[in-house]
């Protein structure tokens, strides 16, 4: 089973300080000036492009057998997605996990979009997941529990009462009641949200903590620096009523450390999920808070990770500019974090997470593409199964792991369908709290430089 994210990120945060990595940057001012109406994002598509047949093939079959997955693991009286699920579709003994099942009510969405559920059949699987956490899954202050029991909703393994996790659920939540338009769907929704205590988290600081445990209180970990709480913050700056995050909140955490490898400039936060779980709801493309464009960071991020995997192939024989791909994923010896360059590089040990490309597929879709295309084709019966990929392999060694984890396989499934179509960005991005939310924190449209990425014309 895997461990919290939250202790981990806080092992790398520990583990990064004392290698000195982390470089002084002043925050960056942002502009917090409000302007009426929606943000218009600048033109920066070239509709028409399309995918050969065996891209196309390949990515509906990703994402129905990741679909599966959240369907067989999702309790059909709770609506809670269980953490993990063997890979080979026996029955999962994890418990829920509040992010898992966020991703999964953005799963009911493209499924409907996709015709793999019957009409109405979405709606109901949200309703049931809606109305279940709102009355049986414990909370604190509005903040849910990072894991929970997938049948009775109880709190397990001592775990904390996540902000981060929490802020994944509600990102679900809200891309359901703009998908679905639904009355009742967005009543509930509506609650969810409502109940946030955004300052309580703040726990007397400036930026939010990682969480809440009865036992012990506040967790010492913060939200300080680029990771990826970018969410996080802007819906707790959107929120609805009186207890949301001062605008000011956004400035309050470090653009930091900015790091220069193979061309591409970047803030660096070594796995690549880091980068990705914002930006499967939040479309960043074309905005820009003052200096910072984070869709273009995170296209940097993914492809210097890339050129370091293949250019440490001595080290790890089999890596290369086709096959990479380093996030916090399963291991040979459990749950880790790896990633590069720089920042966890010293806990690499050759495994590669398909999930690592899989979610950066709108921001570098050809290499992404390539990458998880050779991972299938190595594939001898261990690697591509009912849910679609498993976690981890490590090609060198021949191990592969013999799970699938709730939110790598809908980080894959959200991002597949970004980069195919942009429906989930154009629903989530519809939410009047997400509007207001970017325009407190002084995002504004900007033009892309001139030759921007090569992204953002394969994309809807």
């Amino acid at each position: 089973m895997s461990a919290p994210r939250s202790i981990l990120r806080e092992q790398l945060v520990r583990s990064s300080a004392r290698r000195g990595i982390r470089l002084a940057l002043g925050l960056l001012v942002c502009s917090l000036a409000l302007f009426a109406g929606p943000i218009r994002l600048p033109a920066v598509t070239t509709p028409g492009r399309h995918f050969n047949e065996p891209d196309t093939v390949f990515l509906e079959d990703l994402q129905h057998r990741a679909f599966r997955f959240f369907s067989e693991h999702t309790d059909q009286a709770s609506g809670l997605t269980r953490d993990r699920a063997p890979a080979d579709g026996q029955n999962s003994e994890a418990p829920a996990s509040v992010a898992a099942t966020g991703f999964a009510l953005t799963a009911w969405c493209i499924a409907d979009m996709h015709g793999w559920l019957p009409p109405g059949e979405a709606r109901r699987r949200v309703l049931r997941t809606l109305d279940f956490v709102m009355e049986r899954v414990p909370s604190e202050h509005g903040w849910l529990y990072h894991f929970v029991d997938a049948q009775s909703g109880r709190r397990m393994w001592h775990c904390e009462a996540s902000t981060i996790d929490t802020a994944l659920f509600l990102q679900g939540a809200l891309t359901a009641r703009e998908y679905l338009a639904d009355p009742t769907v967005s009543a509930r929704v509506d609650a969810l949200y409502a109940r946030i205590d955004w300052r309580w988290a703040m726990n007397g600081g400036k930026t939010l903590s990682h969480g809440w445990r009865p036992e012990t209180g506040f967790l010492a970990p913060r939200w300080d620096s680029y990771a990826e709480m970018l969410g996080l913050y802007l819906l707790g700056i959107g929120a609805p009523g009186q207890t949301g995050l001062p605008a000011a909140a956004w400035q309050a955490w470090k653009r930091g450390p900015v790091v220069s490898y193979a061309g591409h400039t970047f803030i660096q936060c070594a796995p690549l999920f880091t980068h990705q779980y914002t930006q499967a709801w939040f479309d960043f493309r074309g905005l820009r808070d003052g200096e910072i464009d984070y869709w273009q960071n995170s296209v940097d991020a993914t492809l210097a990770q890339r050129e370091w995997c293949a250019r440490h192939a001595g080290d790890f024989p089999g890596w290369s500019r086709e096959l990479w791909g380093l996030t916090a994923c399963d291991g040979p010896h459990g749950y880790t974090v790896q990633g590069g360059p720089f920042g966890a590089a010293d806990r690499v040990d050759g495994t590669l997470a398909p999930c690592a490309p899989g979610g950066s597929l709108p921001f570098a879709p050809e290499e992404c593409l390539a990458a998880l295309q050779r991972m299938r084709a190595l594939d001898h019966g261990q690697l591509w199964t009912r849910y679609g990929f498993v976690d981890a392999f490590n090609p060198l060694t021949g191990w592969a792991s013999h799970d699938v984890i709730g939110i790598d396989v809908g980080i894959m499934l959200v991002m597949a369908e970004n980069l195919r179509t942009g429906r989930v960005w154009r629903s989530f991005m519809r939410a009047p709290e997400v509007q207001r939310g970017l325009r407190l924190a002084g995002f504004t449209p900007a033009r892309p430089a001139l030759g921007a990425n090569k992204a953002l014309a394969m994309i809807p």
